[in-house]
């Protein structure tokens, strides 16, 4: 019961982190300042890509989980996949709505703070996510515990990592980063937090590298480079803001 909640929270989280962007996006689509709309300034549109990727990341993540869990009644390998990935999952995405919340409202302006948007609403909802079923430190704690009670589910975790080795330069550092941290011993408790975070980031890359759109799979890898900034908005020149701003926007029927 508690692994399917854990996957409620992720799933939640993933759908506020996915509002948060429609409202950011639809709104600098149409909101003007400084003689332009605020969708096409440049810092507007790289903080908008980055919050489309950490969206898109967080969905790809939550929907592995869920096919694992599904997969897993049956498939002993998908099963171990579940049991680390939810807890993962659960600690790294739950973590993330908060803070990607509070970016969209600062997209907004004042208006993203006050009720008349419904942000302040995903912004009190968002931290709850990240406490019930299990806090950050009891998700982290729970992954340590499997790894060594349950090694087979660590080692499908890590081949399912690995499966997008050697695709970019900048992943297979991230998952080497995940895997000398899994095998650092000393400390395991408190180092747990570092770990976990490895692991997700390394999830997270394999999976937009092996199925997500090309564009959204190199601005997270880009995000991965040591020296990478760690605030949104912070993509590098390299990265076509504008465009992964544009196709994240909501597109409303006539």
């Amino acid at each position: 019961m508690v692994a399917l909640t854990r996957l409620d929270c992720m799933i939640e989280s993933s759908a506020l982190m996915r509002q948060a962007l429609a409202q950011a996006t639809h709104h600098a689509a149409h909101r003007e300042a400084f003689g332009h709309k605020l969708g096409d300034q440049p810092l507007m549109q790289n903080v908008l890509a980055d919050l489309a990727v950490e969206s898109e990341a967080a969905l790809r993540l939550t929907m592995r989980v869920a096919r694992a869990v599904e997969e897993g009644e049956s498939d002993p390998v998908a099963a171990g996949v579940a049991r680390i990935a939810t807890a993962v999952g659960k600690y790294w995405i739950c973590k993330r709505a908060a803070a990607m919340v509070t970016e969209a409202q600062e997209c907004l302006g004042g208006a993203g703070y006050v009720e008349e948007s419904i942000l302040p609403r995903l912004y009190r909802e968002a931290p709850v996510l990240a406490i019930w079923e299990g806090c950050g430190n009891i998700q982290c704690l729970d992954v340590l515990r499997a790894a060594v009670r349950e090694p087979e589910s660590l080692e499908a975790f890590v081949a399912e990592v690995r499966t997008a080795s050697g695709a970019d330069p900048r992943l297979d550092s991230a998952i080497a980063r995940m895997e000398a941290a899994l095998g650092n011993a000393e400390e395991a408790e408190r180092r747990a937090r570092s770990t976990v975070e490895c692991m997700a980031l390394a999830l997270q890359g394999a999976l937009l590298v092996r199925e997500g759109d090309p564009r959204v799979a190199e601005a997270y890898c880009a995000r991965l480079e040591e020296g990478a900034g760690r605030m949104f908005g912070t993509l590098p020149p390299s990265i076509d803001a504008a465009a992964l701003a544009e196709r994240a926007r909501p597109r409303l029927s006539a």
